[in-house]
Formats: structure tokens, C-alpha cells, sequence
């Protein structure tokens, strides 16, 4: 090998150190399948492990439950009324300007927006409330579904 191979080798292995625990942590906390970045020349792809099934079946669910709903998830996990607000599209999400977490929104105020192909898909409060939580980092590549942030519900806001 020559010396500008161990180099490549190298720079492989610091990068691959650096980026798998992270990208993990991300197809962890955000439920996604893969996830595939670039760093110069070095492109790395990862996918998540299908979790093996229980020994004993989870009990049936209606249809209407088993269905993700775009826009709405419960995110309560303090006792506080939450809900997650998720993105309409599979795209890069960006934020609004100035938005960040203790904002109050109003519904139907723009939170921000999905780029898809060049085509822009806003992302809406869905109710009145304040920003608790950017779950997504602007910029960052989201599946439809996902969700990017968290409000606070305005009857749980003090």
C-alpha cells in the first residue's frame, strides 16, 4: 500500500468513527429505515435492523390506530399536553425565521417547510400553542411522517 492509501484509510476510519454512533442515535430517536450521508468523497449508508417479533402476538388494533397520522402525534411524555407536528413530505425540512423553542404559534402559522424537488410544502401549526421541542435540525433530510417539532398545547400553557 502506498502512502497515500494508509492516508485514505485513515481518513476513512476517523470519519466512519465519528459519523456511525451519531447516525445510529439519529435512526434510533427518529424511527427511520436508513439514513445515507456524504463527506467528500466518503459516503456512508446505514440501515436500521428489523426488530425480531415477540414470542406472543400483540393483540389486534383498528385500522384507524394502526395508520400513521401526518400532522399529529401525542407527545406527552412529562404529563404536559403535546402534540408532535410532522412532516407532509419527504424532503430537507427548514425552519421559519426566529423560530425556536417558547415561541407561541397560532394555528395554522407556518413553522416552517419541506423542499421536495425543488417544490416547497409548508409545514402549519396545527393548533394554538407554544414551541416546545425542534426535534429536526434545519436542513436536515425528513421522511413524510416524520415528526420536526413539538407544541405545547395553549390549554396546557400557563
Amino acid at each position: 500500500m502506498t502512502d497515500s492509501d494508509d492516508a485514505a484509510l485513515e481518513a476513512i476510519s476517523r470519519a466512519a468513527a465519528e459519523l456511525v454512533p451519531e447516525l445510529t442515535e439519529r435512526l434510533r430517536r427518529h424511527g427511520l429505515g436508513e439514513i445515507e450521508v456524504a463527506r467528500g468523497e466518503l459516503r456512508l449508508r446505514l440501515t436500521a435492523t428489523p426488530v425480531a417479533a415477540e414470542a406472543s402476538p400483540a393483540p389486534a388494533q383498528p385500522a384507524a390506530d394502526a395508520a400513521p397520522r401526518p400532522g399529529l402525534e401525542a407527545a406527552a411524555a412529562d404529563g404536559r399536553a403535546g402534540i408532535g407536528v410532522a412532516s407532509p413530505a419527504v424532503g430537507f425540512f427548514v425552519y421559519a425565521d426566529g423560530l425556536g423553542p417558547g415561541i407561541e404559534v397560532g394555528k395554522g402559522d407556518a413553522l416552517g417547510h419541506v423542499e421536495m424537488l425543488g417544490v416547497r410544502h409548508d409545514v402549519l401549526a396545527p393548533r394554538r400553542g407554544t414551541v416546545r421541542h425542534l426535534v429536526a435540525e434545519s436542513g436536515e433530510a425528513v421522511e413524510y411522517g416524520q415528526v420536526v417539532l413539538e407544541l405545547e398545547a395553549a390549554e396546557a400553557v400557563r
